[in-house]
Protein backbone atom coordinates (compact mmCIF):
# COMPACT_ATOMS: atom_id res chain seq x y z
CA UNK A 1 0.00 0.00 0.00
CA UNK A 2 2.81 1.91 0.67
CA UNK A 3 4.38 1.55 -2.40
CA UNK A 4 1.71 2.26 -4.06
CA UNK A 5 1.11 5.67 -2.22
CA UNK A 6 4.43 6.70 -3.11
CA UNK A 7 4.25 5.84 -7.02
CA UNK A 8 1.04 8.08 -7.09
CA UNK A 9 2.55 10.72 -5.22
CA UNK A 10 5.64 10.60 -8.45
CA UNK A 11 3.15 10.95 -10.63
CA UNK A 12 1.26 13.74 -9.35
CA UNK A 13 4.24 15.77 -8.78
CA UNK A 14 5.78 15.40 -12.22
CA UNK A 15 2.47 15.94 -14.00
CA UNK A 16 2.47 19.14 -11.49
CA UNK A 17 6.31 20.18 -12.85
CA UNK A 18 5.04 19.64 -16.75
CA UNK A 19 1.90 21.86 -16.33
CA UNK A 20 4.08 24.11 -14.00
CA UNK A 21 6.41 24.29 -17.58
CA UNK A 22 3.89 24.69 -20.44
CA UNK A 23 1.93 27.19 -18.24
CA UNK A 24 4.29 29.97 -19.85
CA UNK A 25 2.84 28.86 -23.14
CA UNK A 26 -0.42 28.20 -23.03
CA UNK A 27 -0.70 31.63 -21.75
CA UNK A 28 0.47 32.92 -25.16
CA UNK A 29 -2.40 31.60 -27.31
CA UNK A 30 -5.38 33.28 -27.88
CA UNK A 31 -8.67 32.52 -28.92
CA UNK A 32 -9.73 33.64 -32.26
CA UNK A 33 -12.77 32.75 -34.63
CA UNK A 34 -13.81 34.29 -38.39
CA UNK A 35 -17.05 35.74 -39.78
CA UNK A 36 -16.79 35.37 -43.49
CA UNK A 37 -19.36 37.63 -43.60
CA UNK A 38 -17.65 41.37 -44.87
CA UNK A 39 -15.00 39.16 -46.40
CA UNK A 40 -17.34 37.08 -49.27
CA UNK A 41 -19.94 39.41 -50.30
CA UNK A 42 -19.11 41.12 -53.91
CA UNK A 43 -20.53 44.52 -54.38
CA UNK A 44 -23.03 44.56 -57.68
CA UNK A 45 -23.22 42.20 -60.13
CA UNK A 46 -20.75 41.47 -63.53
CA UNK A 47 -21.40 40.58 -67.17
CA UNK A 48 -20.57 37.23 -68.05
CA UNK A 49 -17.34 36.39 -69.95
CA UNK A 50 -17.72 36.86 -73.89
CA UNK A 51 -16.82 33.61 -75.60
CA UNK A 52 -16.84 33.44 -79.05
CA UNK A 53 -19.85 31.47 -80.78
CA UNK A 54 -17.82 29.76 -83.10
CA UNK A 55 -14.18 27.43 -82.77
CA UNK A 56 -12.49 27.32 -79.08
CA UNK A 57 -11.15 29.97 -76.80
CA UNK A 58 -9.10 30.60 -74.04
CA UNK A 59 -8.46 33.14 -71.04
CA UNK A 60 -5.16 33.62 -69.05
CA UNK A 61 -4.76 36.49 -66.75
CA UNK A 62 -1.30 35.61 -64.86
CA UNK A 63 -1.53 38.01 -61.97
CA UNK A 64 -4.79 36.92 -60.80
CA UNK A 65 -3.55 33.27 -61.45
CA UNK A 66 -7.38 33.19 -63.90
CA UNK A 67 -7.30 30.67 -66.57
CA UNK A 68 -10.38 29.96 -68.17
CA UNK A 69 -11.47 27.94 -71.47
CA UNK A 70 -13.90 27.42 -73.65
CA UNK A 71 -14.26 23.93 -76.03
CA UNK A 72 -10.46 23.86 -76.11
CA UNK A 73 -9.68 21.37 -78.06
CA UNK A 74 -7.04 20.28 -80.49
CA UNK A 75 -7.10 21.88 -84.02
CA UNK A 76 -4.86 23.19 -86.53
CA UNK A 77 -3.60 26.91 -85.74
CA UNK A 78 -1.82 28.21 -88.94
CA UNK A 79 0.69 30.75 -88.17
CA UNK A 80 0.02 30.70 -84.74
CA UNK A 81 3.15 28.20 -85.00
CA UNK A 82 5.29 30.97 -85.85
CA UNK A 83 5.52 31.75 -81.54
CA UNK A 84 7.19 28.53 -81.23
CA UNK A 85 9.52 28.84 -84.16
CA UNK A 86 10.57 32.63 -82.19
CA UNK A 87 10.56 30.77 -78.65
CA UNK A 88 12.94 28.03 -80.30
CA UNK A 89 15.32 30.32 -81.93
CA UNK A 90 15.44 32.61 -78.83
CA UNK A 91 16.33 29.88 -76.48
CA UNK A 92 18.91 28.94 -78.78
CA UNK A 93 20.04 32.01 -80.01
CA UNK A 94 19.52 34.99 -77.05
CA UNK A 95 18.93 38.06 -77.96
CA UNK A 96 18.96 41.52 -76.28
CA UNK A 97 17.09 45.04 -77.75
CA UNK A 98 19.15 46.74 -80.00
CA UNK A 99 21.26 43.84 -81.19
CA UNK A 100 21.38 41.99 -84.45
CA UNK A 101 22.43 38.40 -83.63
CA UNK A 102 23.95 36.06 -86.31
CA UNK A 103 22.85 36.47 -90.04
CA UNK A 104 22.14 34.32 -93.15
CA UNK A 105 23.36 34.57 -96.13
CA UNK A 106 20.24 34.15 -98.71
CA UNK A 107 20.54 31.80 -101.56
CA UNK A 108 19.18 30.48 -104.73
CA UNK A 109 17.14 27.99 -102.78
CA UNK A 110 15.79 30.60 -100.62
CA UNK A 111 14.72 32.45 -103.65
CA UNK A 112 12.55 29.53 -104.60
CA UNK A 113 11.14 28.81 -101.53
CA UNK A 114 9.81 32.57 -101.53
CA UNK A 115 8.13 32.10 -104.97
CA UNK A 116 6.84 28.87 -103.70
CA UNK A 117 5.36 30.51 -100.88
CA UNK A 118 4.13 33.46 -102.77
CA UNK A 119 2.82 31.16 -105.33
CA UNK A 120 0.52 29.18 -102.73
CA UNK A 121 -0.51 32.60 -101.07
CA UNK A 122 1.20 31.71 -97.79
CA UNK A 123 2.80 34.87 -95.76
CA UNK A 124 6.02 35.97 -97.10
CA UNK A 125 8.61 38.59 -97.29
CA UNK A 126 11.21 39.05 -101.30
CA UNK A 127 14.24 38.05 -100.82
CA UNK A 128 16.76 38.20 -103.31
CA UNK A 129 20.15 36.16 -104.06
CA UNK A 130 23.46 37.09 -101.91
CA UNK A 131 20.90 39.26 -99.24
CA UNK A 132 22.15 39.15 -96.17
CA UNK A 133 19.55 38.67 -92.93
CA UNK A 134 20.23 38.97 -89.36
CA UNK A 135 18.11 37.50 -86.40
CA UNK A 136 16.67 40.45 -85.63
CA UNK A 137 15.54 40.99 -89.06
CA UNK A 138 14.32 37.93 -89.55
CA UNK A 139 12.46 37.62 -85.54
CA UNK A 140 10.67 40.99 -86.90
CA UNK A 141 9.53 39.38 -90.33
CA UNK A 142 8.60 36.64 -88.52
CA UNK A 143 6.23 38.30 -85.92
CA UNK A 144 5.06 41.36 -87.39
CA UNK A 145 4.40 40.12 -91.15
CA UNK A 146 4.10 36.42 -90.62
CA UNK A 147 6.83 35.30 -93.10
CA UNK A 148 7.00 32.22 -93.69
CA UNK A 149 10.09 32.01 -95.56
CA UNK A 150 12.10 33.72 -92.80
CA UNK A 151 10.89 30.92 -90.57
CA UNK A 152 12.54 28.64 -92.73
CA UNK A 153 15.77 30.70 -92.27
CA UNK A 154 15.48 30.66 -88.86
CA UNK A 155 15.85 26.57 -88.89
CA UNK A 156 18.93 27.08 -90.71
CA UNK A 157 20.43 29.42 -88.45
CA UNK A 158 19.16 27.75 -85.29
CA UNK A 159 19.57 24.34 -86.52
CA UNK A 160 20.45 23.67 -89.58
CA UNK A 161 17.67 22.21 -91.52
CA UNK A 162 13.85 21.98 -91.21
CA UNK A 163 13.46 18.69 -89.67
CA UNK A 164 15.91 19.28 -86.91
CA UNK A 165 14.30 22.78 -86.06
CA UNK A 166 10.70 21.03 -86.21
CA UNK A 167 11.97 18.36 -83.42
CA UNK A 168 13.27 21.02 -81.28
CA UNK A 169 9.99 22.92 -81.58
CA UNK A 170 8.14 19.62 -80.36
CA UNK A 171 10.56 18.98 -77.64
CA UNK A 172 10.54 22.25 -76.18
CA UNK A 173 6.25 22.07 -76.48
CA UNK A 174 6.99 18.83 -74.33
CA UNK A 175 9.53 20.96 -71.37
CA UNK A 176 6.79 23.63 -71.36
CA UNK A 177 3.56 20.95 -70.48
CA UNK A 178 2.34 21.83 -73.93
CA UNK A 179 0.52 18.58 -74.02
CA UNK A 180 -2.22 18.92 -76.92
CA UNK A 181 0.46 20.72 -79.43
CA UNK A 182 2.63 19.20 -81.82
CA UNK A 183 4.16 20.80 -84.75
CA UNK A 184 4.71 19.69 -88.41
CA UNK A 185 6.20 22.68 -89.43
CA UNK A 186 8.14 26.04 -88.68
CA UNK A 187 5.31 27.96 -90.26
CA UNK A 188 2.09 26.38 -89.72
CA UNK A 189 0.96 26.39 -93.16
CA UNK A 190 0.38 22.69 -92.60
CA UNK A 191 -2.93 21.56 -91.11
CA UNK A 192 -0.45 18.96 -88.77
CA UNK A 193 0.72 21.49 -86.61
CA UNK A 194 -1.79 21.87 -83.63
CA UNK A 195 -2.82 22.91 -80.63
CA UNK A 196 -5.65 24.59 -78.34
CA UNK A 197 -6.23 27.37 -77.42
CA UNK A 198 -4.85 27.17 -73.63
CA UNK A 199 -1.28 25.71 -74.83
CA UNK A 200 -1.31 28.79 -76.94
CA UNK A 201 -1.98 30.93 -74.01
CA UNK A 202 0.46 29.60 -71.63
CA UNK A 203 2.92 29.91 -74.68
CA UNK A 204 2.03 33.40 -75.45
CA UNK A 205 3.10 34.25 -71.58
CA UNK A 206 6.38 32.62 -72.22
CA UNK A 207 7.28 34.45 -75.55
CA UNK A 208 6.15 38.19 -73.88
CA UNK A 209 8.85 37.25 -71.40
CA UNK A 210 11.38 39.02 -73.69
CA UNK A 211 11.93 42.45 -74.06
CA UNK A 212 12.77 41.42 -77.49
CA UNK A 213 9.97 40.04 -78.56
CA UNK A 214 7.65 42.94 -76.90
CA UNK A 215 9.47 45.13 -78.62
CA UNK A 216 9.03 43.57 -81.82
CA UNK A 217 4.88 42.26 -81.84
CA UNK A 218 3.80 45.97 -81.05
CA UNK A 219 5.15 46.89 -84.41
CA UNK A 220 2.25 48.11 -86.70
CA UNK A 221 4.97 47.54 -89.57
CA UNK A 222 8.38 46.55 -89.95
CA UNK A 223 11.23 47.88 -92.31
CA UNK A 224 13.21 44.93 -93.99
CA UNK A 225 16.13 45.29 -96.37
CA UNK A 226 14.33 44.01 -99.64
CA UNK A 227 11.34 43.27 -98.97
CA UNK A 228 10.40 47.03 -97.64
CA UNK A 229 7.88 48.14 -95.10
CA UNK A 230 5.51 45.45 -94.35
CA UNK A 231 2.06 45.23 -92.14
CA UNK A 232 0.95 43.48 -88.78
CA UNK A 233 -1.31 40.64 -89.96
CA UNK A 234 -2.38 40.88 -85.75
CA UNK A 235 -5.64 42.57 -85.41
CA UNK A 236 -5.60 46.02 -83.08
CA UNK A 237 -2.18 45.98 -82.45
CA UNK A 238 -1.28 49.66 -80.97
CA UNK A 239 -5.10 50.34 -80.15
CA UNK A 240 -7.26 49.72 -76.82
CA UNK A 241 -3.64 48.69 -75.26
CA UNK A 242 -3.05 45.57 -77.35
CA UNK A 243 0.27 44.59 -77.20
CA UNK A 244 0.45 41.87 -79.51
CA UNK A 245 0.74 38.71 -79.87
CA UNK A 246 0.57 36.90 -83.11
CA UNK A 247 -2.36 35.79 -85.40
CA UNK A 248 -2.78 33.25 -88.73
CA UNK A 249 -5.41 31.79 -90.66
CA UNK A 250 -5.57 29.13 -93.11
CA UNK A 251 -8.89 27.29 -94.96
CA UNK A 252 -8.00 24.50 -91.87
CA UNK A 253 -7.37 26.38 -88.77
CA UNK A 254 -9.99 29.72 -89.86
CA UNK A 255 -8.92 32.47 -88.48
CA UNK A 256 -7.24 32.59 -85.09
CA UNK A 257 -5.32 35.17 -82.46
CA UNK A 258 -3.42 35.38 -79.76
CA UNK A 259 -4.20 38.88 -77.88
CA UNK A 260 -1.92 40.09 -75.53
CA UNK A 261 -3.50 43.60 -73.88
CA UNK A 262 -2.72 45.28 -70.88
CA UNK A 263 -4.37 47.29 -67.82
CA UNK A 264 -3.69 49.03 -65.20
CA UNK A 265 -4.20 48.03 -61.34
CA UNK A 266 -2.69 49.66 -58.29
CA UNK A 267 -0.48 51.76 -60.17
CA UNK A 268 1.26 48.51 -61.87
CA UNK A 269 0.35 47.82 -65.83
CA UNK A 270 -0.31 43.84 -66.17
CA UNK A 271 -1.43 41.83 -68.95
CA UNK A 272 -3.99 39.89 -70.03
CA UNK A 273 -3.97 36.93 -72.71
CA UNK A 274 -7.23 36.13 -75.10
CA UNK A 275 -6.89 33.48 -77.23
CA UNK A 276 -9.35 32.89 -80.32
CA UNK A 277 -9.19 29.67 -83.04
CA UNK A 278 -11.03 28.77 -86.01
CA UNK A 279 -13.25 31.91 -86.59
CA UNK A 280 -14.83 31.34 -90.36
CA UNK A 281 -16.28 34.72 -90.97
CA UNK A 282 -15.05 37.55 -93.43
CA UNK A 283 -11.73 37.32 -93.74
CA UNK A 284 -11.46 34.94 -90.50
CA UNK A 285 -8.60 37.29 -89.20
CA UNK A 286 -10.70 40.60 -88.28
CA UNK A 287 -13.38 38.24 -86.38
CA UNK A 288 -11.18 36.66 -84.71
CA UNK A 289 -9.42 39.83 -83.27
CA UNK A 290 -12.95 41.29 -82.48
CA UNK A 291 -13.57 37.93 -80.43
CA UNK A 292 -10.44 38.27 -79.30
CA UNK A 293 -10.89 42.45 -77.94
CA UNK A 294 -14.56 41.57 -76.45
CA UNK A 295 -12.96 38.47 -74.21
CA UNK A 296 -10.14 40.31 -73.05
CA UNK A 297 -12.90 43.28 -72.06
CA UNK A 298 -15.20 40.95 -70.35
CA UNK A 299 -13.05 39.86 -68.42
CA UNK A 300 -11.56 43.34 -67.40
CA UNK A 301 -15.02 43.89 -66.29
CA UNK A 302 -14.95 40.82 -64.10
CA UNK A 303 -12.91 42.94 -61.75
CA UNK A 304 -14.24 43.36 -58.37
CA UNK A 305 -13.64 46.37 -55.88
CA UNK A 306 -14.36 45.33 -52.23
CA UNK A 307 -14.69 47.80 -50.06
CA UNK A 308 -13.96 47.13 -46.21
CA UNK A 309 -15.39 50.18 -44.52
CA UNK A 310 -13.51 50.96 -41.47
CA UNK A 311 -14.66 48.87 -38.28
CA UNK A 312 -15.86 46.38 -40.97
CA UNK A 313 -16.72 42.95 -38.65
CA UNK A 314 -13.83 40.34 -39.76
CA UNK A 315 -13.92 37.89 -36.18
CA UNK A 316 -13.78 37.62 -32.62
CA UNK A 317 -11.15 37.51 -29.67
CA UNK A 318 -10.96 36.48 -26.32
CA UNK A 319 -11.53 34.09 -23.88
CA UNK A 320 -15.01 32.96 -22.47
CA UNK A 321 -17.34 35.77 -21.68
CA UNK A 322 -14.32 38.18 -22.07
CA UNK A 323 -14.46 38.99 -26.25
CA UNK A 324 -13.99 41.68 -28.27
CA UNK A 325 -14.60 41.36 -32.44
CA UNK A 326 -11.88 42.53 -34.41
CA UNK A 327 -12.10 45.01 -36.92
CA UNK A 328 -10.76 47.11 -40.06
CA UNK A 329 -8.80 49.74 -38.53
CA UNK A 330 -9.27 51.78 -41.72
CA UNK A 331 -11.10 51.98 -44.83
CA UNK A 332 -9.09 49.82 -47.59
CA UNK A 333 -10.47 48.56 -51.28
CA UNK A 334 -9.65 45.41 -52.74
CA UNK A 335 -9.54 44.25 -55.88
CA UNK A 336 -10.19 40.51 -57.51
CA UNK A 337 -12.13 38.77 -60.12
CA UNK A 338 -15.56 37.81 -59.57
CA UNK A 339 -15.31 34.34 -61.17
CA UNK A 340 -13.35 33.10 -58.42
CA UNK A 341 -16.34 33.25 -55.96
CA UNK A 342 -14.46 34.22 -52.97
CA UNK A 343 -12.40 36.87 -51.80
CA UNK A 344 -8.93 35.18 -51.25
CA UNK A 345 -7.85 36.50 -48.10
CA UNK A 346 -5.57 35.27 -45.29
CA UNK A 347 -5.86 36.45 -41.62
CA UNK A 348 -3.35 36.42 -39.12
CA UNK A 349 -3.70 37.01 -35.04
CA UNK A 350 -0.97 37.74 -32.82
CA UNK A 351 -0.88 35.78 -29.35
CA UNK A 352 -1.65 37.58 -26.00
CA UNK A 353 -1.34 36.95 -22.76
CA UNK A 354 -2.25 39.80 -21.37
CA UNK A 355 -5.14 41.96 -21.77
CA UNK A 356 -6.24 43.78 -24.85
CA UNK A 357 -6.92 47.45 -25.02
CA UNK A 358 -9.41 49.06 -27.01
CA UNK A 359 -8.21 49.94 -30.30
CA UNK A 360 -5.23 47.43 -29.98
CA UNK A 361 -3.69 46.37 -33.11
CA UNK A 362 -4.55 42.30 -32.72
CA UNK A 363 -3.26 41.21 -36.65
CA UNK A 364 -3.50 41.72 -40.20
CA UNK A 365 -6.06 40.85 -43.04
CA UNK A 366 -3.94 39.89 -45.92
CA UNK A 367 -5.88 40.00 -49.56
CA UNK A 368 -4.65 38.12 -52.20
CA UNK A 369 -6.53 39.95 -55.39
CA UNK A 370 -5.21 41.71 -58.04
CA UNK A 371 -3.06 43.79 -55.66
CA UNK A 372 -2.06 42.28 -52.54
CA UNK A 373 -3.40 44.74 -49.46
CA UNK A 374 -2.57 44.33 -45.94
CA UNK A 375 -5.46 45.65 -43.56
CA UNK A 376 -4.81 46.44 -39.99
CA UNK A 377 -6.81 44.33 -37.49
CA UNK A 378 -7.57 46.15 -34.21
CA UNK A 379 -10.06 45.02 -31.08
CA UNK A 380 -13.17 47.21 -31.03
CA UNK A 381 -13.51 47.09 -27.19
CA UNK A 382 -10.74 46.21 -24.32
CA UNK A 383 -10.75 41.85 -23.09
CA UNK A 384 -9.13 41.01 -19.73
CA UNK A 385 -6.37 38.53 -19.50
CA UNK A 386 -7.43 35.07 -19.50
CA UNK A 387 -7.52 33.26 -16.65
CA UNK A 388 -5.15 30.61 -15.37
CA UNK A 389 -7.83 28.03 -16.49
CA UNK A 390 -8.89 29.70 -19.81
CA UNK A 391 -5.15 29.24 -20.44
CA UNK A 392 -4.56 25.23 -19.95
CA UNK A 393 -8.13 24.72 -21.71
Amino acid sequence: MIRLFAMFLGALIATALVVSMQLPLMGRASAFTTTARSITSAAGSVPPLAWPSQGSAALLIPSLGVQRTWHDRVVPIASLTKMMTAYVTLQALPLSPGTEGPCVTVGPADVATYAQMNSVDESSARVVDGEQLCEQQLLEGLLVHSAGNYAVLLSRLVSGSSSAFVERMNQTAAALGLSSTHYADESGFSSQSVSSALDQAKLARWLMKSALVRSIVIQPTVTLPVAGTLSTFTPLVGTDHVIGVKSGRTEAAGGCDVMAMTFVQGGQTRVIYAVILGQRSGNMLTPAGAAALALANSALANRVAHVFVRGSVVGRIGWGLQTSDVVVAHRATAYWWAPRRQLPYRIAISSFSKPIRRGEQVGWLEVRGLVSTRIELVAARSVSAPSIWQRLR
